[in-house]
Protein backbone atom coordinates (compact mmCIF):
# COMPACT_ATOMS: atom_id res chain seq x y z
CA UNK A 1 0.00 0.00 0.00
CA UNK A 2 1.31 3.54 -1.03
CA UNK A 3 0.29 5.17 2.91
CA UNK A 4 2.34 2.25 4.15
CA UNK A 5 5.69 3.35 2.38
CA UNK A 6 5.29 7.35 3.79
CA UNK A 7 6.57 7.28 6.72
CA UNK A 8 8.26 10.37 8.73
CA UNK A 9 12.34 10.77 9.09
CA UNK A 10 12.36 9.55 12.94
CA UNK A 11 10.27 6.65 12.18
CA UNK A 12 12.80 5.47 9.53
CA UNK A 13 16.36 5.35 11.62
CA UNK A 14 15.40 1.90 13.12
CA UNK A 15 13.78 0.95 9.53
CA UNK A 16 17.31 1.80 8.57
CA UNK A 17 18.97 0.49 11.18
CA UNK A 18 17.18 -2.84 11.09
CA UNK A 19 18.10 -2.79 7.67
CA UNK A 20 21.62 -2.64 8.11
CA UNK A 21 21.90 -4.93 10.92
CA UNK A 22 21.03 -7.90 8.12
CA UNK A 23 23.53 -6.99 5.54
CA UNK A 24 21.54 -4.91 3.78
CA UNK A 25 22.27 -1.80 1.98
CA UNK A 26 20.44 1.45 2.30
CA UNK A 27 20.51 4.27 -0.24
CA UNK A 28 18.95 7.57 -0.14
CA UNK A 29 18.06 10.44 -2.06
CA UNK A 30 16.32 13.41 -2.21
CA UNK A 31 14.54 16.10 -4.75
CA UNK A 32 11.39 18.40 -5.43
CA UNK A 33 10.60 15.97 -7.90
CA UNK A 34 7.67 18.52 -9.25
CA UNK A 35 6.24 17.28 -12.43
CA UNK A 36 7.96 13.88 -12.63
CA UNK A 37 9.44 13.07 -16.09
CA UNK A 38 11.20 10.19 -17.61
CA UNK A 39 14.68 11.41 -16.33
CA UNK A 40 13.36 11.47 -12.83
CA UNK A 41 12.39 7.33 -13.60
CA UNK A 42 15.28 6.40 -14.96
CA UNK A 43 17.60 8.07 -12.06
CA UNK A 44 15.45 6.35 -9.49
CA UNK A 45 15.50 3.17 -10.64
CA UNK A 46 19.70 3.67 -11.33
CA UNK A 47 19.11 4.46 -7.48
CA UNK A 48 17.38 1.33 -6.84
CA UNK A 49 19.69 -1.00 -8.30
CA UNK A 50 22.36 0.27 -5.89
CA UNK A 51 21.05 -1.04 -2.80
CA UNK A 52 18.76 -2.46 -0.96
CA UNK A 53 16.14 -0.59 0.32
CA UNK A 54 16.17 2.94 -1.50
CA UNK A 55 14.40 5.94 0.39
CA UNK A 56 13.76 9.35 -1.22
CA UNK A 57 13.21 12.10 0.66
CA UNK A 58 10.75 14.86 -0.56
CA UNK A 59 11.12 18.59 -0.18
CA UNK A 60 8.49 20.46 1.58
CA UNK A 61 6.49 23.13 -0.64
CA UNK A 62 7.95 26.30 1.54
CA UNK A 63 11.42 24.88 1.14
CA UNK A 64 10.98 24.39 -2.90
CA UNK A 65 9.86 28.45 -2.38
CA UNK A 66 13.29 29.20 -0.89
CA UNK A 67 15.41 27.19 -2.45
CA UNK A 68 13.80 26.60 -6.29
CA UNK A 69 11.48 29.65 -7.14
CA UNK A 70 8.43 31.34 -5.20
CA UNK A 71 6.28 30.51 -8.14
CA UNK A 72 6.83 26.62 -7.40
CA UNK A 73 6.08 24.05 -6.82
CA UNK A 74 3.22 23.70 -9.34
CA UNK A 75 2.21 20.13 -7.82
CA UNK A 76 1.43 20.29 -3.95
CA UNK A 77 3.80 17.86 -1.54
CA UNK A 78 1.24 15.44 -0.82
CA UNK A 79 0.29 14.69 -4.66
CA UNK A 80 4.65 14.57 -5.22
CA UNK A 81 4.75 12.09 -2.11
CA UNK A 82 2.19 9.90 -3.06
CA UNK A 83 3.43 9.85 -6.60
CA UNK A 84 7.03 8.79 -5.22
CA UNK A 85 5.52 6.47 -3.19
CA UNK A 86 3.45 4.37 -6.10
CA UNK A 87 6.98 3.73 -7.72
CA UNK A 88 7.91 -0.03 -7.39
CA UNK A 89 11.65 0.70 -7.10
CA UNK A 90 11.05 3.34 -4.03
CA UNK A 91 10.88 1.34 -0.80
CA UNK A 92 9.71 4.55 1.64
CA UNK A 93 9.29 8.40 0.88
CA UNK A 94 9.31 11.01 4.01
CA UNK A 95 8.74 14.69 3.58
CA UNK A 96 11.35 17.59 4.85
CA UNK A 97 12.10 20.99 5.21
CA UNK A 98 15.90 21.80 4.95
CA UNK A 99 17.25 23.39 2.38
CA UNK A 100 20.43 20.48 2.34
CA UNK A 101 20.48 16.47 3.11
CA UNK A 102 22.77 17.42 6.24
CA UNK A 103 19.99 16.64 8.83
CA UNK A 104 18.53 13.96 7.18
CA UNK A 105 22.33 12.12 6.30
CA UNK A 106 23.41 12.42 10.07
CA UNK A 107 19.98 11.14 11.31
CA UNK A 108 19.26 8.25 8.86
CA UNK A 109 23.23 7.26 8.02
CA UNK A 110 22.64 5.69 4.75
CA UNK A 111 25.18 3.78 3.32
CA UNK A 112 24.85 5.23 -0.16
CA UNK A 113 23.96 8.77 -0.95
CA UNK A 114 22.56 9.11 -4.02
CA UNK A 115 22.24 12.38 -6.62
CA UNK A 116 21.62 12.67 -10.27
CA UNK A 117 25.31 13.67 -12.04
CA UNK A 118 24.68 17.14 -12.86
CA UNK A 119 25.94 17.69 -9.09
CA UNK A 120 29.29 17.22 -8.81
CA UNK A 121 30.56 15.46 -5.04
CA UNK A 122 32.32 18.83 -4.68
CA UNK A 123 29.24 20.71 -4.32
CA UNK A 124 27.11 18.38 -2.39
CA UNK A 125 27.69 20.05 1.38
CA UNK A 126 26.73 16.35 3.05
CA UNK A 127 29.01 14.25 1.15
CA UNK A 128 31.91 15.02 3.87
CA UNK A 129 29.01 13.90 6.21
CA UNK A 130 28.53 10.86 4.28
CA UNK A 131 32.19 9.78 4.22
CA UNK A 132 33.04 10.69 7.89
CA UNK A 133 31.12 6.97 8.96
CA UNK A 134 32.14 5.14 5.78
CA UNK A 135 28.96 5.69 3.45
CA UNK A 136 29.63 6.59 -0.15
CA UNK A 137 28.82 9.35 -2.41
CA UNK A 138 26.83 7.91 -5.75
CA UNK A 139 26.08 10.24 -8.65
CA UNK A 140 23.48 8.73 -11.53
CA UNK A 141 24.27 10.06 -14.89
CA UNK A 142 21.11 12.71 -16.24
CA UNK A 143 19.15 11.96 -18.87
CA UNK A 144 19.88 14.91 -21.11
CA UNK A 145 17.00 16.57 -22.28
CA UNK A 146 14.13 16.53 -19.33
CA UNK A 147 13.90 18.89 -16.78
CA UNK A 148 10.86 20.10 -14.63
CA UNK A 149 11.58 23.68 -16.27
CA UNK A 150 11.43 22.65 -19.81
CA UNK A 151 8.22 20.80 -19.32
CA UNK A 152 7.00 24.19 -17.44
CA UNK A 153 8.82 26.47 -20.62
CA UNK A 154 7.03 24.02 -23.12
CA UNK A 155 3.21 24.48 -21.32
CA UNK A 156 3.53 28.30 -21.31
CA UNK A 157 4.88 28.69 -25.07
CA UNK A 158 1.68 26.19 -26.06
CA UNK A 159 -1.15 27.23 -23.81
CA UNK A 160 -0.17 30.15 -21.34
CA UNK A 161 -0.47 33.42 -21.41
CA UNK A 162 2.42 35.43 -21.20
CA UNK A 163 2.31 36.06 -17.08
CA UNK A 164 5.19 34.15 -15.90
CA UNK A 165 3.43 33.47 -13.01
CA UNK A 166 1.18 30.77 -12.61
CA UNK A 167 -2.71 31.43 -12.39
CA UNK A 168 -4.87 29.05 -9.97
CA UNK A 169 -8.45 29.70 -11.38
CA UNK A 170 -9.80 27.68 -8.48
CA UNK A 171 -8.50 30.52 -6.14
CA UNK A 172 -11.56 33.41 -4.95
CA UNK A 173 -9.77 36.30 -4.69
CA UNK A 174 -11.02 39.35 -2.94
CA UNK A 175 -11.51 42.39 -4.71
CA UNK A 176 -8.90 44.51 -4.14
CA UNK A 177 -6.75 47.63 -5.79
CA UNK A 178 -3.26 46.89 -7.61
CA UNK A 179 -0.20 48.92 -7.94
CA UNK A 180 0.21 48.06 -11.79
CA UNK A 181 4.36 48.54 -12.42
CA UNK A 182 6.40 49.09 -15.45
CA UNK A 183 9.81 46.92 -14.76
CA UNK A 184 12.66 48.53 -16.61
CA UNK A 185 13.46 52.06 -15.96
CA UNK A 186 10.85 52.15 -12.84
CA UNK A 187 11.82 49.38 -10.79
CA UNK A 188 15.68 48.75 -12.25
CA UNK A 189 18.06 50.35 -13.74
CA UNK A 190 17.37 50.99 -17.99
CA UNK A 191 18.86 48.14 -19.61
CA UNK A 192 18.84 47.52 -23.35
CA UNK A 193 17.60 44.10 -24.20
CA UNK A 194 18.35 42.88 -20.67
CA UNK A 195 18.43 39.31 -20.96
CA UNK A 196 21.33 38.81 -17.91
CA UNK A 197 20.19 38.28 -14.52
CA UNK A 198 23.90 40.03 -13.43
CA UNK A 199 23.20 43.21 -15.60
CA UNK A 200 19.89 43.68 -13.20
CA UNK A 201 20.12 46.61 -10.69
CA UNK A 202 17.53 48.03 -8.43
CA UNK A 203 16.86 51.75 -8.78
CA UNK A 204 17.43 53.35 -4.78
CA UNK A 205 14.62 53.06 -2.50
CA UNK A 206 12.61 51.05 -4.47
CA UNK A 207 12.65 48.52 -2.00
CA UNK A 208 11.07 50.75 -0.01
CA UNK A 209 8.67 51.73 -2.16
CA UNK A 210 7.25 48.98 -2.94
CA UNK A 211 6.77 48.11 0.65
CA UNK A 212 4.84 51.58 1.49
CA UNK A 213 2.72 50.49 -1.09
CA UNK A 214 2.27 47.13 0.01
CA UNK A 215 1.57 47.80 3.39
CA UNK A 216 -1.46 49.95 1.44
CA UNK A 217 -2.87 46.99 0.90
CA UNK A 218 -2.15 47.19 -3.15
CA UNK A 219 -1.45 43.74 -4.83
CA UNK A 220 1.65 44.26 -6.67
CA UNK A 221 1.88 43.55 -10.36
CA UNK A 222 4.75 43.83 -12.96
CA UNK A 223 3.65 44.71 -16.19
CA UNK A 224 6.54 44.94 -18.99
CA UNK A 225 6.83 44.69 -23.01
CA UNK A 226 9.75 42.54 -23.75
CA UNK A 227 10.10 43.30 -27.03
CA UNK A 228 13.42 41.96 -27.45
CA UNK A 229 12.51 37.63 -27.07
CA UNK A 230 10.83 38.18 -30.35
CA UNK A 231 13.45 40.03 -31.94
CA UNK A 232 15.98 37.31 -30.71
CA UNK A 233 18.35 39.05 -28.24
CA UNK A 234 17.43 37.10 -25.15
CA UNK A 235 14.46 33.99 -24.28
CA UNK A 236 11.71 33.56 -22.65
CA UNK A 237 14.16 31.59 -19.77
CA UNK A 238 16.36 34.52 -19.79
CA UNK A 239 13.35 36.62 -18.49
CA UNK A 240 12.56 34.13 -16.14
CA UNK A 241 15.85 34.43 -14.51
CA UNK A 242 16.03 38.16 -14.55
CA UNK A 243 12.45 37.64 -12.74
CA UNK A 244 14.17 35.56 -10.16
CA UNK A 245 16.72 38.21 -9.55
CA UNK A 246 14.31 40.52 -9.20
CA UNK A 247 12.46 38.55 -6.70
CA UNK A 248 15.66 37.94 -4.73
CA UNK A 249 16.75 41.02 -4.92
CA UNK A 250 13.63 42.20 -3.38
CA UNK A 251 13.22 39.82 -0.90
CA UNK A 252 14.81 41.59 1.83
CA UNK A 253 11.75 43.71 1.84
CA UNK A 254 9.05 40.90 2.18
CA UNK A 255 7.80 42.31 -1.44
CA UNK A 256 5.31 39.79 -2.66
CA UNK A 257 4.77 40.29 -6.01
CA UNK A 258 0.78 39.24 -7.15
CA UNK A 259 2.09 38.43 -10.57
CA UNK A 260 4.18 39.55 -13.66
CA UNK A 261 2.85 39.74 -17.03
CA UNK A 262 4.89 40.41 -20.06
CA UNK A 263 4.48 40.64 -23.60
CA UNK A 264 7.16 39.12 -26.18
CA UNK A 265 5.52 40.84 -28.68
CA UNK A 266 7.02 43.94 -31.31
CA UNK A 267 4.95 46.88 -32.68
CA UNK A 268 4.36 45.21 -35.74
CA UNK A 269 2.59 42.17 -33.86
CA UNK A 270 -1.05 42.43 -33.23
CA UNK A 271 -1.63 41.90 -29.81
CA UNK A 272 -3.55 43.82 -27.10
CA UNK A 273 -0.62 42.78 -24.82
CA UNK A 274 1.87 45.28 -25.95
CA UNK A 275 1.59 48.45 -23.72
CA UNK A 276 -0.24 51.15 -24.62
CA UNK A 277 -2.79 48.59 -25.33
CA UNK A 278 -4.11 47.51 -21.47
CA UNK A 279 -4.51 43.31 -22.00
CA UNK A 280 -1.99 42.60 -19.33
CA UNK A 281 -3.95 45.55 -16.99
CA UNK A 282 -7.25 43.93 -18.21
CA UNK A 283 -6.00 40.34 -17.76
CA UNK A 284 -4.44 40.93 -14.26
CA UNK A 285 -7.91 42.48 -13.44
CA UNK A 286 -9.78 38.72 -14.74
CA UNK A 287 -7.47 36.76 -12.82
CA UNK A 288 -6.85 38.20 -9.71
CA UNK A 289 -10.38 40.30 -8.84
CA UNK A 290 -8.42 43.82 -9.36
CA UNK A 291 -10.54 47.05 -7.98
CA UNK A 292 -9.54 49.58 -11.29
CA UNK A 293 -11.26 52.43 -9.80
CA UNK A 294 -8.81 52.74 -7.00
CA UNK A 295 -5.61 50.99 -9.01
CA UNK A 296 -2.58 52.94 -9.98
CA UNK A 297 0.18 52.43 -13.07
CA UNK A 298 3.09 53.41 -12.33
CA UNK A 299 5.86 53.88 -15.14
CA UNK A 300 8.29 55.94 -16.87
CA UNK A 301 7.00 56.32 -21.03
CA UNK A 302 4.12 58.11 -22.51
CA UNK A 303 3.08 54.65 -23.21
CA UNK A 304 2.74 53.01 -19.78
CA UNK A 305 0.49 56.60 -19.06
CA UNK A 306 -1.49 55.89 -22.30
CA UNK A 307 -2.29 51.69 -20.90
CA UNK A 308 -3.02 53.00 -17.80
CA UNK A 309 -5.67 55.58 -19.45
CA UNK A 310 -7.22 52.94 -21.99
CA UNK A 311 -7.15 50.74 -18.55
CA UNK A 312 -9.29 53.01 -16.78
CA UNK A 313 -6.54 53.47 -13.25
CA UNK A 314 -4.60 56.50 -12.09
CA UNK A 315 -1.39 56.99 -13.71
CA UNK A 316 2.39 58.29 -12.48
CA UNK A 317 5.01 59.00 -14.45
CA UNK A 318 8.53 58.38 -13.02
CA UNK A 319 11.61 60.68 -13.75
CA UNK A 320 13.87 57.45 -13.89
CA UNK A 321 14.50 55.50 -16.87
CA UNK A 322 12.87 57.44 -20.10
CA UNK A 323 11.25 59.94 -17.71
CA UNK A 324 8.29 60.69 -20.42
CA UNK A 325 11.01 61.47 -22.94
CA UNK A 326 10.42 58.87 -25.65
CA UNK A 327 7.07 61.16 -26.77
CA UNK A 328 5.83 58.40 -28.28
CA UNK A 329 1.94 59.40 -27.24
CA UNK A 330 0.50 62.70 -26.57
CA UNK A 331 -0.69 62.03 -23.00
CA UNK A 332 -0.67 63.78 -19.65
CA UNK A 333 -0.32 61.61 -16.22
CA UNK A 334 -2.39 62.09 -13.36
CA UNK A 335 0.78 62.56 -11.12
CA UNK A 336 4.40 63.07 -11.52
CA UNK A 337 6.93 61.39 -9.17
CA UNK A 338 11.25 61.77 -8.82
CA UNK A 339 11.34 58.03 -8.37
CA UNK A 340 8.74 54.76 -7.24
CA UNK A 341 9.17 56.28 -3.24
CA UNK A 342 8.31 59.20 -3.84
CA UNK A 343 5.19 57.73 -6.44
CA UNK A 344 4.44 55.57 -3.08
CA UNK A 345 4.13 58.81 -0.82
CA UNK A 346 1.67 60.07 -3.57
CA UNK A 347 -0.25 57.19 -3.40
CA UNK A 348 0.30 57.03 0.19
CA UNK A 349 -1.33 60.76 0.12
CA UNK A 350 -4.43 59.69 -1.79
CA UNK A 351 -5.33 56.64 0.42
CA UNK A 352 -5.06 57.89 3.79
CA UNK A 353 -6.58 61.55 2.36
CA UNK A 354 -10.15 59.79 1.88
Amino acid sequence: MIKDKIKTRDELVSIVKDAQSKGKKVGFSSGAFDLVHGGHIDYLEKSKALCDIFIVGVNTDESIKNYKDPKRPICPCSDRTKLLAALECIDYVFNFDELNNNVNITTLKPDFYIKAGDYTKAQLSSAPLVESYGGEVKLIPVVQGSSTSKIIKKIIDLYGVEGCCAYDETIKYEKRPAIFLDRDGVINEEVEYLGDPNDFRLIPNVGEGLKKLQDLGFRIIVVTNQAGIALGYYTKEDFYRVTKRMFETLSPYGIKFSKVYFSPHTKTDDSTWRKPDPGMLLQAKKDLNIDMANSFMIGDRTTDIECAKRAGVKSILVKTGAAGKDNLKDVTPDYVADDLFEASKIVEGIVKGK
